[in-house]
């Protein structure tokens, strides 16, 4: 669990820029802007109030949080360009949220954007909200539905895995091509219309990467499960709280 931390930690240190998040600073009008960050705020207050009762039953927890955020930073800040304003990359998300929970992910997604934002300076703090939303709610809180439910059937943790992963990711870009298309809605068809568009041009690049990041997901979580890293799923600290 450690060595893996420390060369979490390296990569973040000697990270490759990116020059974009989600939608990048300016590019979003400053009304949707405030949109955003009010229907992000809620769950960011959620997710802190969790994630200091989750240390205070748990105080190892802390270093499975800041390998989460790490892996979150690394996927995300590996981007390739996309629709004009926005980019394709991974997300890094699921990991995280099958190890502490979904709950835990919007202030984790918050800490790396604004690292990314403010130190690297990639994106900008008016979009922070609606990318706070897409990557940091929107994704983890249906990748948790899909492991949950491939669980209750009776498949695998790597199946699971795999599938949450796969489809968390893509979720992400949904909401984004869905976030772009309420400012810039097509004439003839409108805000679906240029959603549709907006995930056609995403797909091209965002498939394969989620495609990608389902293997290395996998691959971690299963280096960590066999370090004896506890999960959201088989943690006794959070057992009472899981929906």
């Amino acid at each position: 669990m450690n060595k893996l931390f420390y060369a979490l930690l390296l990569a973040v240190l000697f990270a490759t820029p990116a020059h974009a998040m989600h939608i990048m600073e300016g590019y979003m009008p400053l009304n949707w802007c405030a949109v955003w960050y009010v229907l992000s705020l809620p769950f960011v207050v959620w997710s802190f109030i969790y994630i200091r009762k989750r240390v205070a039953q748990d105080p190892k927890a802390k270093l499975t949080l800041a390998l989460s955020g790490a892996f979150v930073f690394i996927l995300s800040a590996l981007k390739l360009p996309s629709v004009n304003g926005s980019s394709s990359h991974l997300t890094g998300t699921t990991l995280g949220t099958v190890l502490v929970g979904p709950q835990a992910i919007p202030l984790v997604s918050v800490i790396v954007l604004l690292f990314q934002t403010l130190l690297l300076a990639h994106g900008g703090l008016s979009t922070l909200g609606a990318n706070v939303f897409s990557l940091g709610i929107v994704g983890p809180f249906v990748a948790y539905g899909v492991y949950k439910g491939v669980k209750k059937i009776g498949l695998s943790d790597s199946v699971g895995i795999v599938l949450a992963t796969f489809i968390g990711s893509m979720s992400t870009y949904v909401t984004t091509s869905f976030q772009l298309a309420l400012f810039l809605p097509e004439s003839a068809t409108g805000v679906f219309g240029a959603a549709m568009k907006f995930l056609g041009i995403f797909a091209v690049t965002q498939v394969p990467l989620a495609i990608v990041e389902s293997v290395i997901t996998l691959f971690v979580y299963r280096i960590l499960v066999r370090q004896g890293v506890s999960t959201y799923f088989t943690s006794k600290a959070v057992s009472h709280e899981k929906a």
